[in-house]
């Protein structure tokens, strides 16, 4: 296991924040990820390093149950230097360390932020900007925002094109909804137009963004969108 992977033990967080935590920039705006297994959050996440890394002080914070392999795979793209990725195996369900008993990834986040604080730098007063990915679940994987300030839903448009349309709390109110793959539509049969009709039904103006990862830049209007929390929360 690398020096910064932390197994889930016997934590609890009977004492972690209720609410939002406050919106500040003495720390980084933290990013929640969340969505289907296979749906391409680590490749979002990847994705946002690259286009981020040179603008923003990052770092990440990944959840597997047994293993650190989305943080392995991160680490292995060189998208942020090892030290600025950490693994948390949870041993549970993937919602139970993002919602129901946090304590372990806001461990993990707190201990990554103030390694990484004081850095030098325009403008830099520590980490901006702090992504957590959360394990595979399902449409009712939400984030408890004890940990995170946003969150960023992920749908895979090979999953099928009726999943938006099922709704549940992670398609309806993560802050972001991101409709991936869409490359691969005419593959599988799949109404990205439809898709997106449907989830923007359900989302009361929420945003809604579809993306293709396999290209370089497909991933910049997530970017975008991080860059404008960010500004809206120093604002």
């Amino acid at each position: 296991m690398p020096p910064h992977d932390i197994p889930h033990d016997t934590f609890d967080n009977h004492s972690a924040p209720l609410g939002a935590p406050p919106a500040s920039d003495r720390r980084s705006l933290r990013v929640g990820v969340g969505g289907p297994v296979g749906s391409g959050k680590t490749t979002l996440v990847g994705s946002l390093c690259s286009l981020l890394r040179d603008q923003l002080s990052m770092v990440v914070v990944t959840n597997d149950i047994f293993t650190s392999e989305d943080a392995d795979a991160l680490r292995e793209a060189a998208v942020l230097p090892s030290e600025r990725i950490v693994a948390v195996q949870t041993g549970c369900c993937p919602h139970t360390a993002i919602r129901d008993d946090i304590a372990a990834n806001l461990d993990a986040v707190e201990q990554l932020e103030a390694r990484h604080s004081g850095e030098s730098g325009v403008g830099r007063r520590g980490v901006d900007l702090t992504l957590v990915e959360s394990g595979g679940d399902n449409l009712t994987a939400i984030f408890s925002r004890g940990l995170v300030d946003v969150q960023i839903f992920v749908l895979d448009t090979a999953g099928g094109d009726d999943v938006p349309r099922k709704g549940g709390p992670g398609v309806a109110l993560a802050d972001l909804l991101v409709i991936n793959k869409v490359d691969l539509a005419r593959y599988v049969g799949a109404d990205t137009d439809r898709m997106l009709s449907d989830a923007r039904d359900r989302r009361d103006g929420r945003p809604v963004i579809p993306t293709s990862l396999v290209e370089s830049r497909g991933a910049q209007p997530v970017a975008d969108w991080v860059l404008r929390q960010i500004a809206a929360r120093r604002a």
